[in-house]
Parts: structure tokens; C-alpha cells; sequence
């Protein structure tokens, strides 16, 4: 039995609204930070474990790349796009949807931290985990990175072989099998 497929419109409007409200949320906890954070002694939420840290972040992770902003900047541009090629090229079919939900936090985490490069010309972080002296982080950091360990282990452990292979076929990865 085919499964029904999703009003395509309903589910690119529902993605971008989804995306919308997650990059309001980050830019919000970011200004927050500012408001709060920026200046101040961290806020000590579970002793030697993990505190609320002003950081602005001019590169990536434990500051690799600093003050290359332009490179971030076509990566994001670049990932964005391909982002958005993959989205509309996906199956609009509602086993699909989880791998949509993904692409969307993806996408807000990217552009999250995309406004504060081209805004700001650096990155507001605020979460610590100072136990395992972990890189700080902001809540589009979370999206990327979560997002994406879910995704692959959705792809992984979750989907057929015949699934991936219909996802890499409508995304123009594989060639469709002539019978």
C-alpha cells in the first residue's frame, strides 16, 4: 500500500514557519545574553558542571578559524542553499517528514549564527559545561548539532534501503534503475 502523500504547499509553509520560530528563539536567547551575561560574572546554573558564559565566538569551535568571518559566512551561503534544493526535492510523503524537521533545524541553526557574523562579525555564545571544559555554545549550535546526529541516525537505523535509495534519487544523487 502507498502511503498518501503530503500537500506539498502545507508542509513548505509549515517548515518555514517552523524555521522562522526557531531563528527568533535563537536571536532572543542571544539577546538575552547580551542583556544579561555580557560583563558579568557567569551564572553558576550546577557548580563545576555547567554556568551561563558570555563568550563572542570569532571563529568555530574552540575558536578554530578566528576572524575568518567571510569563510563562515560562503560556507553558510553555500549550506543554506543546498538546504533549501534538498527540502523541495525530498518526497512529500509523511515518512519523510522527520528528515524535513531536521533540515529545518539545520537551516535556523545555520542562519542563527549567520545574522550574528554579518551583524556582529562574531558568534554570542553562552552555555558552558565547564566539568568537561566544552566549547561554549549557543542554542543554534544545539540545532545544528543535535539536528545532525538525528538525522544521520535516522537515515542509519531508521530507513530501508529502498528508502535511501528513493531519497538519493529525488535529491539527484542516484539514478534512477531503467527497467
Amino acid at each position: 500500500m502507498k502511503e498518501k502523500k503530503i500537500y506539498p504547499y502545507m508542509s513548505i509553509g509549515t517548515g518555514i514557519i517552523f524555521f522562522v520560530l526557531l531563528v527568533m528563539i535563537d536571536q532572543l536567547t542571544k539577546k538575552w545574553a547580551v542583556l544579561f551575561l555580557k560583563g558579568q560574572d557567569p551564572v553558576i546554573l550546577i557548580k563545576n558542571v555547567f554556568q551561563l558564559y558570555y563568550l563572542e565566538n570569532h571563529g568555530a569551535a574552540f575558536g578554530i578559524l578566528e576572524g575568518k568571518s567571510a569563510v563562515f559566512i560562503c560556507i553558510t551561503l553555500i549550506v543554506l542553499a543546498l538546504i533549501v534544493y534538498f527540502y523541495v526535492r525530498i518526497p512529500f510523503q509523511r515518512k519523510y517528514r522527520i528528515l524535513r524537521i531536521f533540515i529545518v533545524l539545520i537551516a535556523a541553526g545555520a542562519l542563527g549564527n549567520f545574522i550574528d557574523r554579518i551583524t556582529q562579525h562574531y558568534v554570542v555564545d553562552f552555555f558552558y559545561f565547564c566539568l568537561i571544559d566544552f566549547p561554549v555554545f549557543n542554542v543554534a549550535d544545539i540545532y545544528v548539532t543535535c539536528a545532525t546526529v538525528l538525522l544521520i541516525v535516522t537515515i542509519l537505523f531508521r530507513f530501508k534501503d529502498e528508502d535511501v535509495n528513493e531519497l538519493l534519487q529525488s535529491v539527484g544523487l542516484k539514478k534512477k534503475k531503467q527497467d
